[in-house]
């Protein structure tokens, strides 16, 4: 595990450490670029001006972030903030449509990839992980015979997060980072590692599907990936190119495998490591598996979430598997948070009574996204600043969840 970085978790994954749709034409865009004089937001749909979305992007930046990139997407059209620079000091502005490494925003393509074999009739919800991987999640207590595939994708397996429960030695320093940035670790390997801890619990014998117990792991979505192997013969990442990634058009996310490298429009991905409030350059970082591998832009995330939730990738009742919820309080710096398979929802102020979500995070990124219910609004962030522990990061994420809050409560994007 020696010099391997990590895909971190929302949020936990962090605090640990510091102890870890549109297919075919575009839709008309507005933007506004707090770079520029202009100011405010330009509405797609008809001449004049909202201030609400850069308003938010502002007060992400304000919290210290270096640079942020924001969308609005519904049906009719986009809209899109940006604040800060592409690097440190620079004159120049964050790119519009920058790719960025999205993190946990991935687990969300592998739930829906296993869903639509479940749909298929190739996977259960009720199959063990034994039964496809035998023999792989055993050893000092932990047993995938107790664990099914509806455990990891909803995050309550019991199972430990692989990087948590390793040797993290000086990784969450520079130098650390920079000696393992281009090391990468195989999924099974990944699993080995969370093995070496005995588990946080095991589901319910008589009826594990309906364990209650949550506790996030980036393992569970190392399982799915490779669950998904099994069951199709193809690797995950053929999977979900040919699923979600090609169907759907999102000519902007790609899987880049153990390459460190994100394409170029981008920003510099700066991390505060714990005990600092140095910022590092991070751009360079292996991205992980089924976990936390891809790379997209804040179009093409909002285009799968609309996707996802109009009920373009899932069948009715895949889609509503998903939104079966289990209790996930503390997880992130918001009140009556519930996780699905692949998806969270939380409660929201106003007429739309809760959006879902996930979000991810990355050596250098955060990704805050949302989408309403019925797919027809989703909102996007990408802040190229990560704090790992400190004032100013739950500034950062209190800021990024109330810019999606209001988005999706809002009209600040043509409906």
């Amino acid at each position: 595990m020696s010099g391997e970085q990590p895909v971190f978790s929302r949020r936990t994954g962090m605090t640990a450490a510091a102890a870890a749709l549109l297919v075919g034409a575009s839709p008309a865009v507005a933007t506004a670029d707090s770079t520029s004089r202009r100011g405010g937001l330009f509405r797609a749909d008809q001449a004049g001006r909202d201030e609400g979305l850069q308003r938010d992007v502002d007060a992400i930046r304000a919290t210290g972030a270096t640079g942020v990139l924001a969308e609005i997407q519904t049906a009719h059209g986009r809209a899109a903030a940006r604040a800060g620079g592409a690097d440190q000091g620079a004159r120049r502005p964050v790119p519009w449509d920058a790719y960025y490494r999205i993190g946990s925003d991935t687990k969300t393509f592998t739930a829906t990839v296993a869903l639509q074999l479940v749909g298929e009739g190739r996977l259960a919800l009720t199959d063990t992980v034994d039964h496809w991987l035998p023999g792989l999640v055993r050893g000092n207590g932990n047993d995938g015979r107790r664990i099914t595939v509806a455990n990891v994708l909803r995050q309550t397996s019991g199972l430990n997060d692989y990087f948590s429960a390793s040797d993290t030695g000086d990784v969450f320093t520079p130098d650390g980072y920079r000696k393992g940035r281009f090391t990468s670790q195989s999924p099974r390997e990944q699993v080995a590692a969370a093995l070496k801890q005995p588990p946080r619990w095991l589901p319910d014998a008589d009826d594990p599907v309906s364990e209650q117990r949550w506790g996030y792991a980036n393992t569970n979505y190392v399982l799915v990936g490779l669950l998904i192997e099994r069951v199709t013969g193809h690797s995950w990442a053929q999977e979900v190119h040919e699923r979600i990634i090609e169907p759907l058009g999102l000519r902007h996310t790609l899987i880049p495998g153990t390459s460190p490298y994100v394409p170029q429009p981008t920003a510099t991905a700066y991390t505060a490591f714990p005990g600092t409030t140095d910022l590092t350059d991070t751009t360079l970082a292996y991205a992980g598996f089924a976990d936390g591998a891809l790379i997209s832009t804040p179009r093409d995330l909002a285009t799968f979430l609309r996707a996802l939730f109009s009920g373009r990738l899932l069948s009715p009742a895949q889609l509503a598997a998903m939104q079966v919820t289990v209790a996930a309080e503390g997880w992130i710096a918001a009140a009556g948070v519930r996780y699905g398979l692949g998806i969270a929802w939380r409660p929201m102020r106003g007429d739309f009574g809760g959006i879902w979500f996930h979000g991810g995070t990355h050596l250098g990124v955060v990704s805050e996204s949302g989408v309403r219910a019925d797919g027809s609004r989703a909102a996007t962030t990408a802040i190229f600043t990560l704090r790992m522990e400190g004032g100013q990061k739950d500034a950062q994420e209190k800021a990024a969840l109330r810019l999606v809050d209001n988005a999706l409560r809002t009209g600040a994007a043509p409906d």
